[in-house]
């Protein structure tokens, strides 16, 4: 009983301090985002792509639609084994002014490929565009036509150094909203988005690949990407080493600005989870499997204490608070609050996923990602410590 009710303590404090912040976070769809940023800062967007010769043309084509001029793309074909390179060069001859390509074909010794990629992009378009915001996204993201814009417009408004606009996925099959799903509520319990703004909040730093929005005086400052080569997690990495640095972080919402599909059903977000979810741990096995425990306990438990008469209504208020919880998300990801009844199965696929994660990587000694091996000696070398000297995970 005591346990239950402690579950049911956590939830309604999480949802209650969301309820109270979510809705303070800016909505980029308003008419106040509408207009164009002051100054009309130049902006390059850098796009690494590896073997993504499905989604990159659709990726650059909603990237050159975009309706702000001050705009560039520097596109990066990582070591690409199919038609990624060919598809670039191609692109290039319907806008040779805005859109420039980068063919990387070696990785040198102690570089992620796409860390590389990224780091290369911006220092060629810094050395002779000198851009004043750089945008990192995916090969495989959507830009409705005024994404950029209205994100620039906050940016400016807001004296922001990082930006992240929270991309819109896309939906195709239940079984991806209903891990997704969980996923943003689940995340809660690591950062408060609402909280990104504040500088005194130093846990609560939050860094999407889809769209990370950064100045460029903040990404020389803290010395780009050479100061996480191999890490994994670069997007979350990144905005860490930005909130440390003392620099303005912001995030927005803007329903159908940014757009991405993960992954197809719940076993494709599995496989591509596999690779990044120990590295979020810092390849630390005990926190790990702390953290599954803590998941069986405040995510997959309440709905077997239903079955139980003493805990019965603890268990049923648990489950209303996760409710709730959903329902804070659905106006700006499309997720349907009712997926919280699936919370439970989708805990324990998060669960079985951590555990994949782990034992893949031990097994196999490091990750291997779309066909480059990184060995597990030397992620664990160059990955910066769990805890900062802030305090700060």
């Amino acid at each position: 009983m005591i346990a239950a009710w402690a579950v049911v303590v956590g939830w309604l404090c999480v949802v209650l301090r969301a309820a109270n912040g979510l809705p303070r976070i800016p909505n980029l769809l308003t008419k106040r985002f509408g207009g164009e940023p002051d100054g009309l800062p130049q902006i390059t967007v850098v796009v690494p792509a590896r073997n993504e010769s499905v989604h990159v043309k659709a990726c650059i084509e909603s990237l050159l639609q975009q309706d702000y001029a001050a705009l560039r793309i520097v596109a990066v074909n990582d070591r690409s084994t199919d038609d990624t390179g060919a598809i670039l060069d191609a692109l290039v001859l319907t806008d040779p002014e805005r859109l420039r390509v980068l063919h990387i074909a070696e990785l040198p010794p102690q570089w992620l490929g796409k860390t590389y990629a990224m780091a290369e992009a911006a220092k060629a378009t810094i050395e002779e565009d000198a851009p004043d915001f750089l945008l990192f996204t995916d090969a495989d993201v959507m830009y409705r036509k005024d994404a950029i814009r209205r994100s620039l417009v906050y940016a400016v408004e807001s004296g922001a150094d990082h930006l992240v606009t929270v991309p819109t996925t896309i939906i195709l099959r239940w079984d991806e909203a209903m891990v997704l799903g969980f996923f943003q509520i689940f995340g809660l319990w690591g950062a408060r988005p609402w909280k990104v703004a504040d500088p005194k909040a130093r846990r609560d730093a939050i860094g999407i690949g889809a769209f990370n929005l950064v100045r460029t005086s903040a990404y020389e400052q803290i010395g780009g990407f050479a100061g996480q080569r191999m890490d994994i997690l670069e997007d979350l990495t990144l905005a860490r080493r930005i909130k440390r640095a003392g620099l303005a972080q912001r995030i927005a919402f803007g329903r159908g600005l940014v757009n991405v599909h993960w992954a197809s059903g719940a076993a494709g977000l599995v496989e591509v989870m596999t690779k990044n979810i120990f590295s979020a741990f810092r390849f630390h096995v005990s926190l790990l499997l702390l953290a599954c425990g803590w998941l069986a306990v405040f995510c997959a438990s309440p709905v077997v204490t239903l079955a139980y008469g003493p805990t019965r209504l603890p268990g049923a208020v648990t489950l209303a608070a996760v409710l709730c919880g959903y329902g804070l998300f659905q106006r700006t990801s499309g997720i349907s609050a009712w997926y919280a009844l699936l919370s439970p199965i989708a805990a324990m696929v998060f669960i079985f996923t951590m555990l994949r994660s782990m034992l893949t990587t031990l097994r196999q000694g490091g990750v291997r990602w779309r066909g480059t091996f990184y060995s597990l000696k030397e992620l664990r070398e160059h990955a910066a410590p769990l805890f900062g000297r802030d305090g700060m995970v």
